[in-house]
């Protein structure tokens, strides 16, 4: 089971029908085009039509099999007294005092531009479960960081 939340599931049927409604009939479209040109044998349009028919039928199934997978997170029912998944978490480095706000998410919903942290993650997972106030000291691959909690919301 994945969990997810209801705007990262959303994401992922789009991109599902997206694939299965327009990228699939235009690939279907390319190899037609490209096996009327004859010999396929030594025919490099009709070979890569192929092989990007192979990798999107890859990725749909891949996306079918997370939406099957889905635990959707009721954030109506998110307890913003600890950190937890869906919840932003504002947090100060005890060393630097640089102050960064993230949301910490399920792992297909990472995405470091948008300060959304994979909940699997080390920093995430020192998090998860920490009150406001408190000062998590977070083992990373080089060495340990002390972040202190200053706020959590949704």
């Amino acid at each position: 089971m994945a969990y997810m939340s209801e705007e990262g599931y959303k994401k992922l049927v789009a991109e599902l029908q997206y694939l299965e409604g327009v990228r699939r009939p235009e690939i279907i479209q390319q190899i037609a085009e490209a096996r009327d040109k004859g010999d396929l044998s030594e025919n490099a349009e009709y070979d890569a039509a192929k092989e990007a028919q192979g990798m999107l039928e890859a990725k749909i199934a891949t996306i079918k099999a997370q939406i099957a997978d889905a635990k959707i997170i009721d954030e109506t029912k998110i307890d913003t007294s600890t950190v937890q998944i869906l919840t932003k978490v504002k947090i100060r480095n005890t060393k630097n005092n640089a102050v960064f706000t993230y949301a910490i998410v399920p792992e297909s919903e990472a995405n470091l531009k948008e300060f959304k942290i994979s909940s699997n993650t080390p920093i995430a997972k020192g998090l998860l479960g920490r009150k406001v106030g408190e000062v998590a000291e977070i083992r990373v691959p080089n060495g340990i960081l002390s972040f202190e909690i200053l706020e959590i919301t949704l």
